[in-house]
């Protein structure tokens, strides 16, 4: 697994583009991860970027992720990686059993909500600090499909403090702020 054929996969079945930002927000705090872990950076990325490329065919559950890793499986992808992109949705009723599944699902929702919350900024993810990502978590009407409790189940299951995980997903996003179109100076657009 490589990170353009990653990224070929996902531009395949995703012509949306919020959503192949959404893939590269959650593969740039995968990949962070992924260090402070000493896990394999290439593949936590990968697996960050490619865990939704099957949405837009299959927005609906269960088909959404379960007829994705029936892709990947076909395409030869690991077990290891189908389970961790399978256990992202809870429906799956696959467990999240490994670190790589851990993280991929304390990173999705979270990577969206911070997204939402630069995008009503005036600087974006620049000066975006975890209080206020905490305080718009709060707002039930602020990008309201993203589930709060997936993002607090999320750092807990890895055992990050909830304020530290946003910090770090943060930073981590920061790093690609101009491709994720976040960065201060990318002129305003509407949010998730």
């Amino acid at each position: 697994m490589n990170r353009e054929a990653a990224w070929k996969l996902l531009c395949e079945y995703t012509q949306s583009e919020s959503l192949r930002k959404h893939g590269l927000a959650v593969e740039a705090c995968m990949r962070a991860y992924a260090r402070k872990f000493g896990e394999d950076e290439e593949k936590w990325g990968c697996v960050g970027l490619i865990h939704d490329f099957d949405y837009e065919l299959y927005p609906n559950a269960p088909d959404h992720p379960l007829k994705g890793s029936e892709i990947l499986k076909a395409r030869g992808y690991s077990e290891e990686i189908r389970r961790a992109i399978l256990g992202h949705a809870d429906y799956s009723g696959v467990p999240r059993d490994t670190r790589l599944a851990q993280v991929l699902f304390a990173c999705d929702e979270l990577a969206g909500f911070i997204t939402a919350c630069s995008l009503v900024r005036p600087d974006k993810i620049e000066n975006l600090e975890s209080k206020s990502v905490l305080k718009r978590m709060k707002d039930k009407a602020f990008a309201r499909s993203v589930s709060r409790e997936d993002i607090r189940r999320g750092a807990e299951e890895l055992g990050i403090p909830l304020e530290e995980h946003i910090a770090f997903c943060i930073q981590a996003m920061r790093g690609i702020a101009n491709e994720l179109g976040l960065a201060a100076s990318q002129p305003a657009t509407t949010p998730l």
